[in-house]
């Protein structure tokens, strides 16, 4: 075997334990550093870069960081780095050829995927990060016929329909991040609108008096019509009218959904909310009581947001409170009488 000089080795340090790469983002190292085995490693792991074998599935992961890990955002990168690394460790030396046969590697997977059973939106990550991997020796590779983690239920399951951005968390992630993101969660904040129709939304959708668009997620079968009331249009007047879309990055051009996904997380990185189950669409739940308080019925608000009246009730009961629901009752009949 060719001796190779130890260029490039990283070092990598995680819950006590430190582990040795041939490089960043390549396979890990066997042995002491130093020892003859480590070194053996690395020269197998710098020849195997050299002339990759194209029957295994290291050569899947390889062609994957050549092709397509580069046009992933940073933050993204330096996450999905770490899946494909374990990815690596425990699929590599796997023919690809097993991989296209779905009832005997979709056990192995979901062993595999079980290591972190116990935190189950960790191992749903792991388990996206994967079957992205196996996408691409689908397609463009042609290695195999099928993604074989498609089928395989995720651990984590959570309604989301309860979960709200309260005004503490709008001022928080608002203190450090973008006037163009600050526009995006107040926009959010207001119409309830989802991201996708919220970044396709244009001036033209304004009217005198509503915001009209049809949704589409149900493929543009239905329309929004959220009426145009104080605070909305007090939102509306503070964006600048840059382009045909309401929305639009520092560039002054429309976002793109993985863009305004970059910045966003930054955003949340920034303001140190991170670690928040909050997501971008959880905004919709904030505008459902601001719609409750300004009078809305259940009815109205579930029709806005192409929501259930369910799902609507639950959100008032959780987040508006007895005390501000019973105001409100009484301030009705008032209004009767």
């Amino acid at each position: 075997m060719v001796r190779v000089d130890l260029k490039g080795i990283a070092k990598v340090k995680a819950k006590g334990h430190t582990y040795w790469y041939a490089w960043r983002g390549g396979p890990r190292l066997r042995g002491e550093p130093g020892s003859p085995e480590f070194i053996g490693s690395y020269n197998e792991a710098v020849e195997q870069r050299r002339t990759p074998d194209r029957a295994r599935f290291r050569f899947v992961v390889a062609d994957y960081k050549k092709r397509e890990f580069k046009k992933l955002s940073p933050s993204t990168r330096e996450e999905w780095g770490k899946w494909l690394d374990r990815i690596l460790d425990h699929f590599g030396d796997l023919r690809i050829a097993q991989f296209d046969r779905p009832e005997k590697i979709r056990p192995l997977i979901r062993r595999w995927r079980d290591k972190w059973a116990k935190t189950p939106r960790t191992a749903d990550y792991g388990l996206q990060v994967l079957s992205r991997v196996l996408a691409h020796a689908v397609d463009p590779l042609g290695k195999i016929s099928g993604n074989p983690c498609e089928g395989i239920k995720h651990l984590y399951s959570n309604d989301r329909s309860e979960i709200i951005w309260t005004d503490a968390d709008v001022a928080q992630i608002k203190k450090t991040c973008s006037i163009e993101i600050s526009h995006a969660v107040d926009l959010a904040g207001h119409t309830g609108l989802r991201l996708s129709d919220l970044l396709r939304l244009s001036w033209s959708h304004v009217d005198d008096d509503a915001i009209v668009l049809t949704t589409g997620k149900s493929r543009h079968r239905r329309e929004a019509i959220i009426p145009l009331y104080g605070a909305l249009r007090d939102v509306l007047a503070c964006i600048p009218k840059r382009s045909t879309t309401i929305l639009t990055s520092s560039k002054r051009r429309p976002w793109t959904a993985d863009g305004f996904g970059s910045s966003f997380n930054k955003a949340k990185i920034d303001a140190k909310m991170s670690g928040l189950d909050l997501h971008f669409n959880d905004l919709r739940g904030t505008a459902a009581t601001k719609f409750y308080i300004a009078g809305f019925t259940m009815r109205e608000i579930a029709e806005t947001l192409a929501w259930e009246e369910e799902s609507v009730e639950k959100i008032i009961r959780r987040y508006v409170g007895r005390s501000a629901a019973m105001k409100d009752r009484i301030r009705k009949l008032e209004s009767r009488k």
